[in-house]
């Protein structure tokens, strides 16, 4: 099912395999949407993450349901799950954000992303172009938050970086603009739920 923002919303997009989809992720969607003052946040389930190997990776059909039902367990009404990447056929973020940004020219987007991700950032392709094109928010993840305001995208993104305080602000600002979030971690994460289910 395609979403359909109404125009003017301000839309969350948070990557991911989602192998499998937990609570870790609610807690950051709903996090990110009060901070941020966002009317919705997308859960895009990539096809396949080009920076994790295909084996040991569910089929994205499979990821999909799974991520439905934990949203729909939680009566969470701006969390949206959504596999649009396969159908824009894309798996890099960079061409991903192309296409929704060609699709919902109207929509204000914001990439949200986890402190641990900020570290490996350089890695993904054209990441600065990805910074020209929607604002970022970090939000913090157990023993990685420190280290991902200290990172090299970090210190090239230092003169656009918000204060937490005015994280509101950020869905307003044109790319490039960060801030890193503030509040409670959560411990939960896909590789030792399917470590504890083999």
């Amino acid at each position: 099912m395609r979403p359909v923002p109404p125009p003017g919303a301000t839309i969350g997009l948070m990557g991911g395999s989602f192998n499998p989809a937990h609570e870790g992720h609610l807690h950051v969607a709903r996090l990110s949407a009060r901070a941020l003052g966002l009317d919705a946040v997308w859960l895009l389930v990539s096809p396949q993450n080009p920076l994790k190997p295909a084996s040991g990776m569910a089929p994205q059909a499979k990821r999909l349901v799974a991520a439905r039902a934990l949203v729909k367990s939680s009566r969470a009404r701006n969390i949206i799950v959504t596999g649009i990447e396969a159908e824009l056929r894309t798996t890099r973020t960079v061409d991903t954000l192309r296409a929704l940004k060609r699709r919902y020219p109207l929509v204000h987007f914001v990439w949200l992303m986890g402190a641990d991700n900020m570290l490996q950032f350089p890695r993904w392709a054209k990441w600065r172009e990805i910074t020209r094109t929607v604002p970022i928010a970090v939000y913090p993840r157990p023993g990685f938050t420190l280290r991902a305001r200290l990172s090299p995208a970090a210190v090239h993104l230092r003169a656009v970086t918000l204060e937490a305080s005015d994280a509101k602000l950020l869905s307003q600002l044109a790319a490039p603009a960060l801030v890193f979030l503030e509040g409670r971690t959560h411990n939960a994460s896909a590789t030792a739920i399917r470590a504890a289910a083999s």
